[in-house]
C-alpha cells in the first residue's frame, strides 16, 4: 500500500475512450519498425501515452459547448473577439495575435526580430524555441539559476540567473540581444517554476538595457499556482491576479495554448509594440491566414478562450499539481531517481543516474524511453543528448545536454491514479533489470529537432562502451 494518496479529481467523467495493451511480441515488432523512435509509433499502439501534455488533454463540457458557438467567418469572427477579450484580460497586452500553435508563434516572432548572429538568452530554451532561434540564424543561450542543477527540495529552480544575464549583456552588447526570454514554467529544467521576484528583477534589467523581455507562457497558470503556494505575499491573491502581475513585467508573450489553454490546438502572441505587430501580421497572413483566425477554425478559437478561463480555477490547479506530486512519489518508490521538487506537468526521471553504465553518447534517456514501451506500452520522451545534443546548426559547435532525462508528461484531465500506478509498476519491473539495458546509436538524423524523426538502432555487443 502507498502511504500517500492521489488527489480526488475535481470533475466527473462523461465520455470514455478505449485503450488496449498489445502483447510484448507485438510491441517488440513495433519498436523495430519505428526504428526505436517512439514518435513514430501509432497512437493506437500505445497503452499509456505520456509523450507530451501539449494538445493531449480532455476538454470540458464548457469547451465542447464553445465549439458550437464558433463563428467561421474569414475575417472579424465573433470567436476572435471573445478570445481577444479573454487574453487581454489575463495578459494586459493591447494586441493579441492568434496562431495555430506555439512554434508558429515562435516562427513569426523570431523572423520579425532576429538577425543572423543575434543572441537569445533564456532561463532554458525548450526544443522548438531553440530550433526556431537557430533556424533564423540566432544563437540560443541558456542561463538557468545554479539551483537548477541540484536535487534540493527548494522552490523556483526554474529561475534565470540574473547575474549571469547581466554579465552576458555587458559582454555581448544590448544591440546583439533583441529579446530575453523566460520559459514559465521551465520545462527543460524539470518543469520548475519561476518566482515573481526573479521575473521582476529580469524585467528591470532588460528595461535598463533597452532589451525586449518576453515569456514563453505555455504553463503560466501552473507557474502562478506555485507562486501562490511558495512565495511570500501571494497567498491571499487569486491565480488570475498573480498571472496579471507576471505579465505586467513582460513586454509580450508567446503561448502554446495546447498546455495551459486546455485546448487541443491553438496559441497566440500578445504584445504592445504596434510596429512589431505589423511586421508579424504581414508574415502571419502569408503562412497562417488572416489575423483574426491565425490558421485556426473559429470553434477552436472559442474552445481555447474557454480553456484559458478554466485554467485559472485554483481547485483544478491544486488537483493538477497534486497529481504530479503523487506520480513523482510512486515513480521514486519504484526505484527511479527524479528531479525534485516535482513541477506542474510532468515527472522527469534522471536517466543518467538511473543508467550510469550507459554513456551520454549512447543516449541513456532514449534507452529508458524504448524500454518503457517494450515493458508496458508506455510512451515517454527523452530530454537529453538526443533532443539537445549534436552540432549547433549555426555555429557548428558540439552541444551537450545539461542532464539526461526522461519526461513523463501527464495530459490534463485524461488519466486516473490507477493509470499512473501502472506506469510506476512498469518502472519497478525495469529497475530490477536496469543493468541489462544497453544504449542506442543514430542511423539517420535531421539538422533541426532531430529527436522527432531520427532513426536509431540498439548497439551491438562490440559497440558498447563502459560509462
Amino acid at each position: 500500500m502507498h502511504d500517500y494518496r492521489h488527489p480526488a479529481e475535481p470533475f466527473r467523467i462523461k465520455s470514455v475512450e478505449s485503450i488496449r495493451l498489445l502483447s510484448r511480441q507485438e510491441r517488440l515488432r513495433i519498436l523495430q519498425e519505428a526504428r526505436y523512435n517512439v514518435f513514430k509509433i501509432k497512437a493506437e499502439d500505445i497503452y499509456i501515452d505520456l509523450l507530451t501534455d501539449s494538445g493531449t488533454g480532455a476538454m470540458s463540457n464548457e469547451q465542447w459547448a464553445a465549439l458550437m458557438r464558433g463563428d467561421e467567418s474569414y475575417a472579424g469572427a465573433r470567436s476572435f473577439y471573445r478570445f481577444e477579450k479573454t487574453v487581454r484580460e489575463i495578459t494586459g497586452k493591447k494586441f493579441i495575435i492568434p496562431c495555430h500553435q506555439g512554434r508558429v508563434a515562435e516562427n513569426v516572432f523570431f523572423s520579425s526580430v532576429l538577425k543572423a548572429g543575434d543572441y537569445v538568452p533564456n532561463n532554458t530554451h525548450f526544443d522548438t524555441t531553440r530550433a526556431n532561434t537557430q533556424h533564423k540564424g540566432g544563437i540560443a543561450i541558456d542561463l538557468p539559476c545554479p539551483e537548477a542543477a541540484t536535487n534540493e527540495q527548494i522552490p523556483f529552480k526554474g529561475n534565470i540567473d540574473v547575474e549571469r544575464l547581466e554579465s552576458f549583456i555587458e559582454k555581448k552588447g544590448a544591440d546583439k540581444i533583441p529579446v530575453v526570454f523566460m520559459t514559465v514554467t521551465n520545462n527543460s529544467s524539470g518543469g520548475q517554476p519561476v518566482s515573481m521576484a526573479n521575473i521582476r528583477e529580469t524585467s528591470a534589467l532588460c528595461k535598463k538595457h533597452g532589451i525586449r523581455f518576453y515569456f514563453d507562457c505555455a504553463r503560466f497558470a501552473e507557474n502562478a499556482y506555485f507562486i501562490k503556494q511558495s512565495e511570500p505575499g501571494y497567498q491571499d491573491k487569486s491565480i488570475k491576479e498573480i498571472a496579471q502581475e507576471m505579465f505586467s513585467y513582460a513586454d509580450g508573450a508567446l503561448m502554446s495554448a495546447k498546455k495551459d489553454g486546455l485546448a487541443n490546438i491553438g496559441g497566440f502572441i500578445a504584445l504592445n509594440d504596434d510596429g512589431l505587430r505589423q511586421k508579424i501580421i504581414e508574415l502571419l497572413i502569408i503562412i497562417e491566414g488572416f489575423p483574426t483566425y491565425g490558421g485556426m477554425s473559429g470553434r477552436d478559437i472559442d474552445a481555447m478562450a474557454a480553456g484559458l478561463q478554466e485554467v485559472l480555477n485554483e481547485e483544478y490547479l491544486a488537483y493538477r499539481v497534486g497529481q504530479i506530486e503523487y506520480f513523482g512519489s510512486i515513480i521514486e518508490q519504484a526505484g527511479a531517481p527524479i528531479i525534485k521538487p516535482t513541477g506542474g506537468h510532468a515527472i522527469f526521471i534522471d536517466a543518467g543516474h538511473y543508467l550510469p553504465h550507459i554513456p551520454v553518447d549512447q543516449f541513456p534517456g532514449q534507452s529508458l524511453t524504448v524500454e518503457l514501451y517494450r515493458e508496458g506500452g508506455v510512451r515517454a520522451v527523452e530530454i537529453g543528448s538526443l533532443m539537445f545534443g549534436g552540432l549547433d546548426p549555426v555555429t557548428g559547435e558540439k552541444i551537450t545536454a545539461p542532464r539526461e532525462l526522461v519526461r513523463l508528461a501527464v495530459p490534463r484531465r485524461v488519466y486516473t491514479g490507477s493509470h499512473l500506478e501502472y506506469v510506476a509498476d512498469c518502472i519497478a519491473r525495469i529497475t530490477k533489470r536496469k543493468n541489462d539495458l544497453r544504449g542506442l546509436k543514430i542511423i539517420r538524423q535531421a539538422a533541426f529537432l532531430r529527436h522527432f524523426t531520427a532513426d536509431m538502432a540498439p548497439l551491438k555487443e562490440e559497440e558498447i562502451k563502459v560509462g
